[in-house]
C-alpha cells in the first residue's frame, strides 16, 4: 500500500440543473426525520446527564453491549449528515453508558470486564462509528489504544493473548483478563431465557438433549453445566475471538503502528493453520497448547459458541467474514477473504437436498452434522462487496434463499423474525435486495427502500410513544428489559446509508461500517452531506463506481468532499461526468483519495469514477485533518505506581 492524503488533480463543479429526483427528496426527508426522532429518543430514555432511566442494579457478565447497540446509530447518523446536536448525543451517550456499566459493575477501566466476542463485538459498534464520526478527540484515540493493548500482549498485566502461540486463552476476556472459571453468578440473567435453547454438552445429568431443550433454571443442571464449561469451555481459542480484529483494526486506523496491522493479519494466519490442520474444516476449539480439542476430548466441535452451540455455523462464518474483510482492509490482498470462503464451500459440500432445494448442516453433534438449513446468502455478500469477484456472486446466486430474504422488509425486532426465523440484528433486513439491485435486478429499490425507512421510523416512534414504551412501565427484573431499547429506538435507516454508501450496513456482532464512498461537508470542515445534497451509489464495479449528486437548494451553491471508501483505503483515478440525460459532459484524469465536488443551486451530476481499491493505507483522518486545533493529541500515559 501507498499512503495518501492527496486530493484528486481535479475538481468538479456541476452547473447543470436537474429535476429533483424521487429518492434525493425522501434522503433529505430521511435526514430531517432522523434528526428529530433521535432527539426525541433521547429524551424519552435517558435522563439528562445521558445516564438511561433503568433498575438500580445489574447482576452477571451480560449486558454492557445493549446500551451501546442502541444508541450507537447516534454518531453513524452524523457520519451520513445528521446535526450538530446529535454530535453532542452521540458523545454524551458513549461516555453516559460507559459511567452507568462501570457502576453497575460490570465495565473495567472503559471497557467490558469479561465476556465473549459475539457481545465485545456488538458493544464495539459504537466505537467504530465515533472513529468514523469524530475521529479528532483525544478521547476516542486514547480509548483505542488502550483497548487493543488488552488484544495484542502489549499489556503485561491483561494476558488475553498468547503472542508466541498467536491464540486467545479463553473464550471469556476482557479488561481483566482471561477467565478460566466463570461462576453460577456470570449467568445469573440468563437461565430463565436459555430453558428454551439447545444445552451446550450431551452429557448433562437430568437433560434429554435430542428434545432441544435445557432447564438452566432448575439448580441441579445450572450446576453441572457451569462446572462443564469451566472444564471443557472456558480455557483455550475459538472462532469467535476473530471478531477482535476489528478492535486492532480500529486502533491502527487511529494510528497507523504496523504492529496492529500485523496483529491481524498473524490472527487470521493463525487461523488458518488450523484449519488445515483439521483437514480443511475450521476447528470451533483450541486449547491453550493449540492444541485442536484439547480440554473436549480431541473433538474438534463443541467448543463456545461452536459447531454445537445453538447458533450454529452463523458463529463460525460470520467472525470469519469480518476478520477477512478487516484483513483486506489493512492489507490489500483479497485472498484474504479464503478461509471465509473456504468455509462457506465447505459447508455448502456437506449438504443435502431436501424437498428440492439444497440444504446445508447448521450444527455437529457427537452423532455427526444436523439441522439442515437452506444457506444464508448475506455473507458470501459481504464478501462479493468487497471483492467483486464472480466468484463470491455466484457463492450467492447459488442458494435458493426463500422470498423474504428478496423482498424489502420491514423489521419489526432487534433479533430472530419469529415467523420467518430470518435474522434481523440491529433492524439489518434488506442485504439481500440491495444486492439484487446493485447486480441490475431490482431497478425501483433506492425509491422503494427510502419509503421503507420512513414507514419503519413512523413505526418505531409510534411505538416509542405508546404506553409500552414508557421505561418506567417496563419489567426490569426481566432479563429481556436490557433489550428494550434497541426495539423502541427509531434511529435505524438500513437503506439511506445503503443507498449513499454504495454498501451494506455493518454485520452487527463486530463489522465495521465499510463502503465504497462516504462524504465531507467542505464548508462546514465535517463529515457527511451538507445540507440539502443527496447522493444515490447506482453501481458498483472492482474499478469504478457511479454516483450521483444533486443538490436541492434553488439558492445556495453547495460543496462537498467525495471519499474513496469508507476510510480512505481506494485511489480515484479517473472520472466520467454526464447529465440527468444521460449525455456525456465531461472526463478527466484523478490521482487522490478526496475528490472536491461544488453543486450549483438546482444542479446534479452523475459520475462514474475509476478508482484502485485497497490501495491507500486505511486511516480515520478527514481533509482537514492537519488543521484540528492542537494539532494531534498524544497519547496519555499514566504514572508507574509502585
Amino acid at each position: 500500500m501507498t499512503p495518501t492524503n492527496k486530493t484528486t488533480s481535479a475538481a468538479i463543479y456541476a452547473r447543470e440543473s436537474w429535476t429533483a429526483p424521487t429518492w434525493a427528496l425522501t434522503e433529505r426527508k430521511l435526514i430531517d426525520t432522523l434528526n428529530e426522532a433521535a432527539v426525541e429518543y433521547v429524551r424519552r430514555y435517558t435522563r439528562e446527564d445521558g445516564t438511561i432511566v433503568w433498575r438500580d442494579e445489574w447482576p452477571g457478565m451480560d449486558g454492557s453491549d445493549d446500551p451501546y447497540e442502541a444508541f450507537m446509530n447516534l454518531s453513524l447518523l452524523y457520519v451520513l449528515g445528521g446535526n450538530e446536536e446529535i454530535l453532542r448525543l452521540s458523545r454524551l451517550m458513549y461516555d453516559a453508558i460507559t459511567w452507568q456499566w462501570t457502576e453497575y459493575g460490570q465495565i473495567h477501566n472503559e471497557f467490558d470486564a469479561y465476556y465473549d466476542w459475539m457481545h465485545h463485538g456488538e458493544g464495539s459498534l459504537y466505537l467504530y462509528f465515533l472513529g468514523l464520526s469524530d475521529p479528532h478527540l483525544l478521547k476516542n484515540s486514547q480509548r483505542a489504544v488502550k483497548f487493543a493493548e488488552l488484544y495484542t500482549g502489549k499489556n503485561p498485566e491483561i494476558p488475553n493473548y498468547d503472542a508466541e502461540r498467536k491464540l486467545m486463552r479463553s473464550p471469556i476476556t476482557g479488561s481483566k483478563g482471561p477467565r478460566f472459571q466463570m461462576t453460577e453468578e456470570d449467568w445469573v440473567t440468563h437461565r430463565g431465557v436459555l430453558d428454551d435453547y439447545l444445552a451446550p454438552f450431551e452429557d448433562i445429568p437430568g437433560v434429554d438433549f435430542a428434545s432441544g431443550k435445557c432447564k438452566w433454571s432448575d439448580d441441579a443442571i445450572y450446576g453441572e453445566i457451569i462446572s462443564r464449561m469451566n472444564e471443557r469451555k472456558a480455557k483455550g481459542d475459538v472462532p469467535l475471538n476473530l471478531n477482535a480484529t476489528g478492535l486492532i483494526t480500529n486502533a491502527f486506523m487511529y494510528t497507523g503502528d504496523e504492529s496492529y496491522r500485523q496483529w491481524v493479519l498473524d490472527y487470521l494466519n493463525a487461523w488458518e493453520e488450523r484449519t488445515l490442520r483439521n483437514g480443511g474444516l475450521i476447528p470451533d476449539n483450541v486449547g491453550l497448547n493449540d492444541i485442536i480439542g484439547e480440554y473436549n476430548d480431541g473433538k474438534w466441535w463443541g467448543g463456545y459458541y461452536g459447531y454445537r452451540w445453538p447458533h450454529g455455523f452463523m458463529s463460525i462464518i460470520e467472525p470469519l467474514t469480518n476478520a477477512g474483510m478487516n484483513a483486506v482492509l489493512l492489507s490489500g490482498d483479497r485472498s484474504k477473504l479464503d478461509l471465509a470462503r473456504s468455509q462457506l464451500d465447505r459447508n455448502w459440500d456437506l449438504g443435502k437436498e431436501i424437498n428440492g432445494k439444497w440444504h446445508v448442516p447448521n450444527k455437529h453433534f457427537d452423532a455427526g452434522w444436523t439441522d439442515y438449513r437452506i444457506q444464508v446468502p448475506t455473507y458470501p455478500i459481504y464478501l462479493w462487496t468487497i471483492s467483486m469477484a464472480e466468484e463470491d456472486a455466484a457463492r450467492v446466486d447459488r442458494i435458493p434463499y426463500e422470498d423474504h430474504f428478496r423482498l424489502i422488509d420491514i423489521p419489526t425486532i432487534s433479533g430472530r423474525n419469529p415467523v420467518t426465523r430470518k435474522e434481523t440484528k440491529h433492524y439489518i433486513a434488506n442485504t439481500v435486495p440491495w444486492y439484487l439491485y446493485m447486480r441490475g435486478q431490482f431497478p425501483d429499490y433506492p425509491e422503494r427502500i427510502l419509503q421503507q425507512n420512513l414507514d419503519l421510523i413512523a413505526n418505531q416512534l409510534e411505538k416509542l410513544r405508546s404506553p409500552k414504551g414508557d421505561p418506567t412501565s417496563w419489567d426490569w427484573d426481566h432479563p429481556y428489559s436490557i433489550h428494550e431499547w434497541q426495539e423502541y429506538s427509531p434511529v435505524y435507516f438500513e437503506g439511506l446509508l445503503q443507498m449513499m454508501l454504495g454498501a451494506p450496513m455493518h454485520i452487527s456482532h463486530g463489522g465495521l461500517q465499510h463502503a465504497r464512498v462516504r462524504y465531507f461537508d467542505a464548508d462546514r470542515k465535517r463529515c457527511g452531506l451538507p445540507e440539502d445534497v443527496g447522493a444515490l451509489v447506482e453501481a458498483l464495479g472492482d474499478e469504478f463506481v457511479t454516483l450521483t449528486l444533486v443538490n436541492l437548494s434553488a439558492f445556495k451553491e453547495r460543496e462537498l468532499i467525495v471519499q474513496a471508501g469508507s476510510f480512505g483505503e481506494h485511489q480515484f483515478t479517473y472520472m466520467e461526468s454526464f447529465n440527468q440525460s444521460g449525455q456525456k459532459v465531461g472526463d478527466g484524469e484523478l490521482d487522490g483519495k478526496w475528490l472536491p465536488v461544488t453543486l450549483a443551486p438546482g444542479a446534479g451530476i452523475q459520475l462514474k469514477l475509476h478508482m484502485k481499491r485497497y490501495v491507500n493505507q486505511p486511516t480515520y483522518e478527514t481533509p482537514w485533518s492537519a488543521e484540528v486545533a492542537g494539532g494531534t493529541a498524544k497519547l496519555i500515559r499514566g504514572r508507574n505506581q509502585v
